[in-house]
């Protein structure tokens, strides 16, 4: 053979190889993230294709599948139910995706999760039938936040103390995720997402506002535990008017008659005492402060319940006078109504916190366990004592300060109202909180709650915690205790 044909054959091969080498790169890698693609049609053919797994609340779907007319998406999600479980559902759109539980666990609901498949279906690429999730959500316990909220802008989270478990997620104003779940729903998006009060929003874990003095249960906390004071009934050193560090500017009090001057910190709790936790929070530092509140889930950024909540946030770099708006849950803080929730569940718990989950179990179409989260996956917050020494003081607030309005007839409920101011200067209508927890001695029940209203029809005057979110709390604890 001579050099040229030899030279010739050699440059074939090595085209040969090179076009098998970029076939199998294309068929082995490129294939596979060419089929993972979010545009790629075939997959919503495939996630749409047979009717999908269900969302369970207390033993039965809210969730479901209709049979669709026309084209090659032969089912679409419907919802028993809708509005009342957006929170926790979110939507299955055929033309928008999916959000919270149904994007979470959409592989398992549309049966192409590799877990549901043995391995003669993994070779064939069989689509196996869909596997179900199923919640912690107590339907009275949601039904109950739902309809108290109502018409107000807000939110509330309820957890089980002990087990983590989350018994209600409510997020208004909500929507019907049946309406946007087909591919011809673009009028009813346009309208939600250009709706001003965003309904599509999750306010229970994903739009931190400032907490206001519910905040002041964490200050209280790490008093506590760095010795400054050794209990709730010592008087603290708090003058009244107070002066924030630097400034001439004089920390107010909402009840100017109240007892806050040098108040112990059951009566500052039960007052709500601005001017001893601002002075608080400056004695301690704010790496203190900081190092208690995240202790309690602050600026944890991988929150999972499994959706992801935004972080709540204590803020570092602060001069006195920032540190001490801290102390009053103002300045930088910020908080989601579990945050908060989190913070009494702890202190409920004995200073124990359990990890906040509102899927127990994800099965297959047999019912065979997937995947299962534990219940009482537990840290110590804070010491037996302080939480012992918190629940006391909350108690104050309900049966004798300005947490009133949270009492249940035959149980045990501590809680601690918050109003955060909104705006520039506060102009704007101030945001109402509570954060509460209760217990049944009878039977062991324990709940505990937090509430934000954003914006009610209130006037300004009668913006509060008390007045406006404690009932809502009132009534999730008493639908969790029965």
């Amino acid at each position: 053979m001579n050099k040229t044909i030899r030279r010739a054959s050699v440059f074939a091969l090595l085209l040969v190889l090179a076009v098998m080498l970029r076939a199998t790169w294309v068929q082995a890698y490129e294939g596979r993230a060419l089929a993972d693609d979010k545009k790629n049609r075939r997959n919503t053919i495939a996630q749409y294709a047979q009717p999908l797994g269900d969302i369970i609340v207390a033993g039965s779907p809210v969730t479901g599948s209709q049979r669709t007319e026309g084209g090659d998406l032969a089912y679409k999600r419907s919802y028993t139910d809708g509005e009342l479980y957006a929170a926790v559902t979110g939507y299955s759109s055929q033309a928008y995706g999916t959000t919270q539980l149904e994007g979470i666990y959409g592989d398992v609901l549309d049966g192409t999760d590799t877990r549901l498949k043995n391995p003669v279906d993994a070779l064939s690429r069989k689509q196996q039938e869909p596997g179900d999730v199923i919640t912690t959500i107590d339907p009275a316990v949601q039904k109950a936040g739902f309809e108290a909220l109502g018409n107000k802008k807000g939110a509330a989270v309820a957890i089980d103390p002990k087990t983590g478990r989350i018994l209600g997620m409510v997020s208004t104003p909500s929507y019907d995720p049946s309406k946007i779940a087909g591919l011809t729903d673009g009028d009813e998006w346009r309208e939600l997402t250009e709706d001003a009060d965003k309904p599509l929003v999750n306010r229970a874990l994903r739009q931190p506002l400032p907490p206001g003095s519910t905040f002041k249960l964490v200050v209280a906390a790490a008093a506590l535990e760095n010795g400054l004071y050794p209990d709730v009934d010592t008087p603290t050193k708090s003058p009244d008017p107070y002066t924030l560090p630097g400034t001439r500017t004089v920390l107010k009090n909402e009840n100017a008659s109240a007892p806050c001057e040098n108040a112990t910190l059951r009566t500052a709790l039960q007052y709500s005492c601005n001017n001893v936790f601002a002075k608080l929070a400056v004695d301690l530092g704010q790496d203190e402060v900081r190092a208690t509140a995240e202790k309690f889930g602050f600026n944890d950024k991988e929150q999972d319940v499994p959706v992801r909540a935004y972080a709540s946030g204590y803020p570092s770099g602060m001069d006195e006078a920032q540190t001490a708006l801290s102390g009053i849950g103002q300045f930088d803080v910020t908080a989601t109504p579990l945050q908060m929730a989190m913070v009494s569940a702890a202190i409920a718990n004995d200073g124990l916190m359990a990890s906040p989950h509102m899927v127990s179990e994800v099965v297959d179409a047999d019912g065979d366990t997937l995947q299962s989260y534990e219940d009482g996956d537990t840290r110590r917050v804070v010491s037996s004592e302080t939480a012992a020494q918190l629940r006391s003081a909350m108690r104050t607030v309900v049966d004798d300060g300005t947490g009133t309005n949270a009492a249940i007839d035959g149980a045990e409920v501590g809680g601690k109202t918050g109003t955060a101011q909104h705006g520039e200067n506060n102009s704007k209508t101030p945001y109402a909180w509570f954060t509460s927890y209760a217990e049944d001695k009878a039977t062991g029940k324990e709940v505990a709650v937090a509430v934000v209203i954003e914006d009610s029809a209130a006037a300004r005057s009668e913006v509060s915690g008390n007045g406006l979110a404690a009932p809502v709390a009132q009534k999730m604890m008493r639908a969790a205790l029965k």
